[in-house]
C-alpha cells in the first residue's frame, strides 16, 4: 500500500503512525514500536484511508483527484476501456457539513448586518427580584405551518400562530413575579419549514406551509422580537436560547443571529449563539439544559449534562432539562436529581398529524426558579385562555 500518499490527509497522531510504518515496514511492527494495540493501529489506518477517500484520494479505486479543503467527494464516475483501464473520470464534490454550517453562519451574519442595533436601549422596571428567574419554554411553535379546518378541525397559519404566542406570552408574563432575569427558551422547530422546498432536510417529508418561505422567516423573526419586548417590560434582563429543531436546522441559526443583531445596542438582552444541539443556563444552585430532543434519548440527558458542565454540575443542586419535539407534556426524574420535562406546543395539528390521531393539549408555561430552592411556582396559559384573553 502507498502509505506516503495518505500523508496530506493525516492528523499528527496518524502521521506518527505512518512514520513508524515507514521505519519498521509493517503496521504490526509499527504498533509494537509505538506501544499501541495492533487493532488500534489498523483502525487508525482504516480511518485515515476513509478520510482520504472522502477528499478524493483512493488510488486502489482509481481516485487520484483530491477536492479542495472544506469539500468532500459526493460521487465519482470512472470510465474504463475494454482492457479495464480507466480512461476518464467525473468527480462531484460538495462542502463538508462543518464547513457548510460555517458558510451558512457567515452568510446569515452578513444578511443581518442591516438590522444590527435596530432595538434601542430601554429603561428596566423599577423593581425586580434577583433571587428568582422566570423561564418561559416555548414548545415547537412551527411558524409557517398551514392547517385547514376541513382537514384538521381548525385553521392555522402565520397570523394565528403570532396572535396565539404573543397572547399566551403576555398572560404568563403578567401572572409571574417580576424577576431580574427572564429566560425565553425556544425549544426548536420554531419554523415549520427550513427551505422553500417545504420538505424536512433529513427525511424529505412534505410539509403544509403558509405563504412564501422568505416571508415566513421575516414574520417569525419579528414575532420573537415582540416576545422579547414583552419580557423587557417586566424583567430587568432577558436571555434567549434558540434550540435547533429537526424542522429548522438552519433557520434556527438564522433566528439567533437576527435577534443578536437586532438587540445589539440593548444591554438588557442576551442571545445565546445557536451553535450546538445542547444549550445550558446556570442560575446559582439551578442548572437548566435545553435541547429539542430529536437526537438523544431522554434517559441519557443526565449523563450528558454531567459531562458537558462538570463544574456547574458539582456546584448546583437543582438540575433540569427542557425539551420539545414530541408535543406532549412529560416529566420524570433521572439519577443525579435531574428532572427532564417535555413541553406542549401552541400550534395546531397539520393534516398528517391529524390523520395519525395526535390530540395533544396546547399551552405555554412560565416557570419560577429560586436561586436556593429550585422551581417554586409556574403559571400556565392554555390555548383557549390565550384566545379568550
Amino acid at each position: 500500500m502507498d502509505y506516503a500518499g495518505l500523508r496530506p490527509y493525516a492528523s499528527e497522531r496518524q502521521l506518527e503512525l505512518l512514520d513508524a510504518i515507514e521505519a519498521y515496514g509493517t503496521v504490526s511492527a509499527a504498533a509494537k514500536a509505538l506501544d499501541i494495540a495492533e487493532r488500534n493501529a489498523r483502525r487508525m489506518v482504516q480511518t485515515l484511508r476513509k478520510n482520504a477517500a472522502q477528499q478524493g484520494y483512493s488510488p486502489e479505486h482509481h481516485m487520484t483527484k483530491p477536492v479542495p479543503d472544506g469539500f468532500v467527494v459526493s460521487g465519482v464516475s470512472t470510465y474504463y476501456n475494454d482492457e479495464g483501464q480507466p480512461v476518464g473520470q467525473w468527480v462531484k464534490s460538495r462542502l463538508s457539513q462543518d464547513d457548510r454550517l460555517v458558510k451558512i453562519r457567515e452568510a446569515i451574519d452578513d444578511m443581518m448586518a442591516e438590522y444590527k442595533g435596530k432595538a434601542r436601549p430601554t429603561k428596566p422596571p423599577k423593581t425586580a427580584s434577583e433571587d428568582i428567574v422566570v423561564a418561559i419554554p416555548i414548545g415547537d411553535p412551527h411558524i409557517g405551518m398551514y392547517a385547514w379546518h376541513e382537514e384538521t378541525g381548525e385553521n392555522f397559519n402565520v397570523s394565528i400562530a403570532r396572535e396565539d404566542l404573543l397572547s399566551a406570552m403576555n398572560q404568563v408574563i403578567k401572572a409571574s413575579p417580576s424577576a431580574h432575569k427572564c429566560l425565553i427558551v425556544n425549544l426548536g422547530d420554531f419554523f415549520h419549514a427550513d427551505n422553500s422546498d417545504a420538505r424536512t432536510a433529513r427525511s424529505g417529508h412534505s410539509l403544509d406551509v403558509d405563504s412564501r418561505w422568505s416571508h415566513v422567516l421575516k414574520l417569525g423573526c419579528m414575532l420573537m422580537v415582540d416576545a422579547v419586548h414583552l419580557a423587557l417590560k417586566k424583567h430587568a434582563e432577558v436571555e434567549v436560547i434558540n434550540a435547533i429543531g429537526n424542522h429548522d436546522d438552519h433557520s434556527s441559526v438564522m433566528l439567533a443571529s437576527f435577534l443578536d443583531a437586532y438587540f445589539h445596542n440593548e444591554p438588557r438582552v442576551t442571545v445565546q449563539p445557536t451553535t450546538s444541539k445542547f444549550n445550558y443556563f446556570r442560575f446559582h444552585k439551578c442548572l437548566i439544559g435545553v435541547t429539542h430532543g430529536d437526537t438523544v434519548k431522554h434517559m441519557a440527558l443526565g449523563e450528558l449534562m454531567a459531562a458537558d458542565k462538570a463544574e456547574d454540575w458539582g456546584e448546583t443542586e437543582f438540575r433540569y432539562w427542557y425539551v420539545g419535539h414530541i408535543h406532549h407534556s412529560k416529566k420524570f426524574e433521572l439519577r443525579g436529581s435531574v428532572i427532564v420535562e417535555s413541553f406542549r406546543t401552541l400550534a395546531a395539528k397539520d393534516a398528517w398529524h391529524s390523520g395519525q390521531g395526535y390530540r395533544a393539549g396546547r399551552d405555554l408555561n412560565a416557570i419560577v426558579l429560586h436561586k436556593d430552592f429550585g422551581e417554586v411556582a409556574r403559571y400556565r396559559c392554555d390555548i383557549r385562555m390565550a384566545r379568550y384573553g
